[in-house]
Order: structure tokens, then C-alpha cells, then sequence
């Protein structure tokens, strides 16, 4: 049997549509009394975390919502990256960046477009109890009792066997099974776009009333919650410039001329005093770049010299404070330059005054984040190394952070940022290592 999304579901042999009706009863999750008729149909939801401990210290690191009426058609869609406020997990599996994740709201600022999104309607995931437990978690944190435990929703895995003929349990398995393409693997959309498409295929397979009939009578009420911020990240956003700096492209000239910069400068420092960028000072900046012939890539390079003086000041003694970090971040943003640039201006500075980075014997380190090699085998190899490994976190005496992600958000990762120290990839910190035997062997 065809079904929407080119889904071909199948009954298994031997199952009359009563046995199966029966098999599904016990299958669905039943909600309890409810408030509300679901007059939306479906909410299919997915997310990806930093790892599999909701109750803990995991958490949401992207999460999208397709709507599915109960026909069996999509009617909307929506998805966000979460900054999650700590390291990103297994970034080998997930794939997104901290870079992006840093631009990303907090859970709290989208928990209302969240539960709107929920609101009114089944709940739907494959693998239901996982997500069901990120998502009640998350609320939990802010004080909110969210109505989205396993059993108030349908949950596409356990309904798995009855329509298809596959033993695999994965979202990938059964969309195989079924004729549903899958999209990027482990990104909360695609795998919500997927599993609504199964969700699709098991309604065109089941007769009317349905037996989650109970679910769709009635949902659960939702507390209120203030106002949502309505912002979405997607992926990749930290390569792309939306300020007035992309209005420059068709203005300025292609041809290197020569600038004179301090103008420029002077301006633009004026103009970031009130770290705002008003309308009227883009066109002045804009329009006193053409009149001196600065290229793209000249006012482009002028920015970035501008964040570097900021970051000399802030690194002057020795500490990056908290406010000085998010006033350069702020600074960034209206410059036109990703978050990244941040941290290499305050890398870039540090630098500037002190010699480059090199181990001796009995330096702290710390790693962070969840790395290519066992972090065992990194603990062994830095010990041998005559190296120490500090356990309880990052503190002043502590050499260096090894990180999955350079841009990583984890306590850790922000703590030795706010200390200058430096902190470095696996593959960085693999050569220090080879460095330090060097020097050790003469």
C-alpha cells in the first residue's frame, strides 16, 4: 500500500486488520484525561543533544517540529539550533558547530515557541521516550511541568512492526523499509521530515476512527509561559554576514586603492560608541568607504584590525572579563564578523604579549568535549609526556585546554578564555606533544 511521502507500508502476513488494530491499541502511548480538542493532528518532533542524559547535564542542541494533519499531509515545518550553554557531545555524529550553536537562543528563550508549536496536538517521535525526555527535561529546568511524557503521544518506532516488514528499529531501518528518503542523517529536521513521512504511510494504512482515537480526542493543557523570542538559527549561520557590511559588495570598488584608514577608523569608532549601528551611520561609513576607494576586502581587514586594538585593551591585565568578552562580541556582530573572530583577537592579543605556545615538563593540562581519541588514551599520552591532567576543571596555573571544537562552549572552554589560555585541537596538541620529546631528548 502507498503511502504519502513514498512510503510503501505492509501488513505482515497473517494479521487481519482487527489483530492489527488490536496490536496498535497496545502499542500507542494513551493519554490520560485531556483538555482541548487536537484540532492540528500531528506535532512530529526530533532533536539532537549532547549526549543521552536528559536528568543530568545533557542537553538540547537542535530541535525541529513538523505539522501532520490527520490525513497524513505536512503543513508546516519549523527548526532551531538550542545553544546548549555547555560542550556539544558527539559533533561527529550530529555535526554542528559551536560556532553556530554559539549564535543559537537558549532553550528558555524559545520554550514558548515550543510549546505553541506542541500545543493542541499528538505528539510524534521515533523513539518517543528519548525525545519526550529532552523536552520535559528542558521545561523542567525553567520551572515548567510540560505535558510531553511518552505516554501522550505515538511513537513511530513502536508502530514500526505492525506496518513494516524490516527487524531494525533505527529512524534510517525502517524509512529503508519503507520507501521514505531519510535526508542528512542526524539533523533534527530531516529526521522529523522523515518521520512524519512513516507517520504518513501508518495513517494511510489504518482504517478510521483510528485506535489512537483517545490522543486526538483530547490533549494535555499547557501552562502559560511568557512570550517566546520567535529567533531560529539554522546551520552554517556563522558563515554568513547579515549586516550592512553585504550591502558594501555592489558599492565599493573591486580594485586595491589606497586607503586611508585612520578616516575610516575615526568614524567607525564614533559610531560604535553607543554600540549601535544606526541606519544613518551604515550609509555615512558606507558612503565615506567609496569616497576613499577602500575595497571589500580592505574594510573587511579594517574591521578586523579594529576588533584586534578592542581585544589588546581588554587582554591589558591579563584577564577577559565576562562583560569585556560580550562587548566584543557585540562589536563582531555589527562589524559583520563571525563569532570566531572574538577568540582569535583575543588569541591573537595574548599572543602579542607573550611568546607562542610551547609545553614543559609538569604543565596542567585540560581536554574538554567529547574527542576523536579516547580521552584514556589522551590522559596516558600526556602523562608519559611528564605532563599533568587537571581533574577538577580549568584554573589560572592550567597551560592549556584540548578541545573537540576550538569554539567550544563548555565551562571549561569559556573559563580559559576568560584566563588566556590557549585552547587547542587534537591535532595541535598531538604536535606540542611530538615538540616537548623533542626538546626532552637533546
Amino acid at each position: 500500500m502507498a503511502a504519502r511521502g513514498g512510503a510503501d507500508v505492509v501488513y505482515p502476513p497473517g494479521v487481519t486488520p482487527a489483530a492489527r488494530t488490536a496490536t496498535i491499541e497496545q502499542m500507542i502511548m494513551v493519554g490520560g484525561a485531556g483538555v482541548g480538542m487536537a484540532t492540528g493532528g500531528y506535532a512530529v518532533v526530533d532533536v539532537e543533544t549532547t549526549g543521552l542524559a536528559p536528568r543530568r547535564h545533557d542537553r538540547i542542541a537542535e530541535i525541529a517540529v513538523v505539522w501532520v494533519d490527520r490525513d497524513g499531509n505536512v503543513t508546516d515545518e519549523w527548526c532551531t539550533l538550542v545553544n546548549p550553554r555547555r560542550d556539544l557531545g558527539p559533533q561527529r555524529v550530529h555535526g554542528i558547530r559551536a560556532a553556530d550553536a554559539r549564535r543559537a537562543p537558549v532553550f528558555a528563550e524559545i520554550a514558548a515557541d515550543v510549546a505553541d508549536r506542541l500545543r493542541g496536538r499528538v505528539l510524534v517521535a521515533h523513539n518517543l521516550r528519548f525525545d519526550a525526555a529532552f523536552l520535559a527535561a528542558e521545561f523542567g529546568r525553567l520551572g515548567v511541568s510540560a505535558p510531553v511524557t511518552r505516554d501522550a503521544g505515538l511513537c513511530t518506532m513502536a508502530l514500526a512492526p505492525t506496518y513494516l516488514r524490516t527487524p531494525s528499529r533505527s529512524l534510517a531501518g525502517c524509512c529503508a523499509a519503507a520507501g521514505v528518503e531519510i535526508g542528512q542523517a542526524h539533523s533534527a529536521l530531516a529526521d522529523a521530515r522523515a518521520c512524519a513521512h512513516l507517520l504518513a504511510g501508518f495513517l494511510d494504512a489504518t482504517p478510521k476512527p483510528e485506535p489512537w482515537a483517545d490522543l486526538l480526542a483530547g490533549t494535555r493543557p499547557w501552562p502559560a509561559l511568557p512570550a517566546g523570542s520567535g529567533r531560529t538559527v539554522a546551520r552554517g549561520v556563522a558563515a554568513e554576514s547579515a549586516d550592512y557590511l553585504t550591502r558594501l559588495v555592489d558599492r565599493l570598488p573591486r580594485v586595491p586603492a589606497p586607503a586611508r584608514a585612520d578616516e575610516y577608523l575615526a568614524l567607525l569608532d564614533r559610531a560604535l560608541r553607543d554600540r549601535v549601528l544606526a541606519l544613518e551611520e551604515q550609509d555615512a561609513l558606507t558612503a565615506l568607504a567609496d569616497s576613499l576607494g577602500l575595497s571589500f576586502a580592505e574594510v573587511t581587514g579594517l574591521h578586523r584590525r579594529y576588533l584586534s586594538a578592542l581585544a589588546l585593551g581588554a587582554v591589558e591585565d591579563g584577564v577577559v572579563t565576562d562583560a569585556e568578552h560580550a562587548d566584543l562580541t557585540d562589536v563582531a556582530g555589527l562589524l559583520g564578523l563571525p563569532a570566531t573572530a572574538v577568540d582569535t583577537a583575543i588569541a591573537d592579543a595574548h599572543r602579542a604579549k607573550a611568546p607562542a605556545v610551547r609545553l614543559d615538563l609538569g604543565d596542567a593540562i585540560a581536554f574538554t568535549g567529547e574527542l576523536a581519541l579516547a580521552r584514556e588514551d589522551w590522559l596516558r599520552r600526556t602523562q608519559a609526556a611528564g605532563l599533568t591532567v587537571t581533574g577538577s576543571g580549568v584554573t589560572k596555573k592550567t597551560r592549556l585546554v584540548v578541545a573537540a571544537d576550538p569554539d567550544s562552549l563548555s565551562g571549561k572552554a569559556d573559563k580559559a578564555r576568560r584566563y588566556g589560555i590557549p585552547i587547542v585541537t587534537e591535532a595541535a596538541y598531538a604536535g606540542l606533544l611530538a615538540d616537548l620529546r623533542v626538546r626532552c631528548a637533546r
